[in-house]
């Protein structure tokens, strides 16, 4: 009998033991989970961010709010300076959101800019700035334009990833580099000529919309209030426009920041892309190990990774 309670007194701190490892096993496997995105912006240092510039800064007032805009001119210099040439002369005030079409784009611009002479309403007309512009779908290659390359392939461009707070696609071997058409890229109108656009009409993508990549120039991104664009209700007519005058959505105005007092700013910031912090994000998100995912997919494309924004004063 001693030697049975012997063993069973053995067994039993055996077992103890096993559970007491697996204890410790299970709380330096919970200390050594990744971090969520949560987490990366939790622990991120002042350093890892920085204020959008004021002078490369849309703001576009509607009676629903303001949507801010970054806007890109690594990528677009001649037409970034014709859309702040068109803002500072006050192109844009009074006229109206024009189109949204469902899945796609948010655009706005003249609704009269087609107008023949003689007609009641006649274009807005235009007193610095130029109509059309030369293309900008793409860029040559430099080593001055900044790329934090992803690691999985892309089905629509050889490598992407981003470039400052844009991201961006590149091939090597044409050595060109340009915008990904990601939802908030905000783009040019233009016609069947590639030419034909200057930055009088102006979209936001509010769906898929990568097709466009180098068929369009791309200017910068949404960086606040998209949902005011994505919530507003899809026109009736073909391509999502508005064909009743009171269906628009009416622009209070377009301002560079720049021009506005300091006082009636929206100051915000951004995670540098270049930073640690950064990558650490992105592998959070190629690896959701968020409680409700079960399974890590370990891959990610560039238009799923979020670039964090916040109020310049912190979270």
């Amino acid at each position: 009998m001693k030697t049975k309670f012997r063993r069973l007194g053995v067994a039993a701190a055996v077992v103890l033991a096993c559970l007491s490892a697996g204890a410790v096993l299970a709380a330096d496997a919970a200390a050594k989970k990744p971090p969520t995105m949560a987490d990366v912006i939790k622990e991120s240092k002042p350093s890892d961010w920085h204020a959008l510039d004021p002078a490369n800064t849309l703001y576009l007032d509607l009676k629903s709010g303001r949507v801010v805009i970054e806007l890109a001119p690594e990528f677009a210099p001649n037409h970034v300076a014709n859309i702040k040439a068109l803002v500072k002369e006050g192109y844009f005030d009074g006229l109206a959101i024009l189109r949204v079409q469902d899945n796609y784009v948010a655009q706005w611009g003249d609704p009269y800019a087609d107008a023949r002479s003689g007609e009641p309403n006649q274009p807005r007309q235009i007193k610095t700035a130029k109509r059309k512009l030369k293309a900008e779908f793409s860029v040559p290659l430099s080593d001055k334009l900044p790329f934090v390359r992803l690691p999985d392939p892309d089905g629509w461009a050889a490598q992407t990833g981003f470039s400052g707070d844009f991201p961006s696609a590149r091939d090597p071997k044409l050595s060109q580099a340009w915008l990904t058409h990601c939802y908030g890229t905000v783009g040019v109108g233009r016609d069947l000529d590639a030419d034909s656009g200057g930055g009088t009409e102006l979209y936001a993508v509010i769906g898929p919309a990568r097709w466009l990549e180098r068929n369009i120039t791309a200017v910068g991104r949404v960086v606040q209030g998209m949902e005011l664009l994505s919530s507003l209700p899809r026109g009736s007519a073909a391509m999502g426009f508005y064909d009743k005058p009171e269906q628009r959505m009416k622009i209070e105005r377009v301002r560079v920041a720049a021009d506005v007092p300091a006082a009636e700013r929206t100051n915000l910031e951004i995670l540098r892309t270049d930073t640690p912090a950064f990558s650490t994000l992105i592998e959070s998100r190629r690896n959701r190990i968020d409680d409700f995912y079960k399974v890590p997919l370990g891959h990610i494309d560039v238009c799923s990774v979020p670039i964090p924004v916040r109020p310049a004063n912190g979270p």
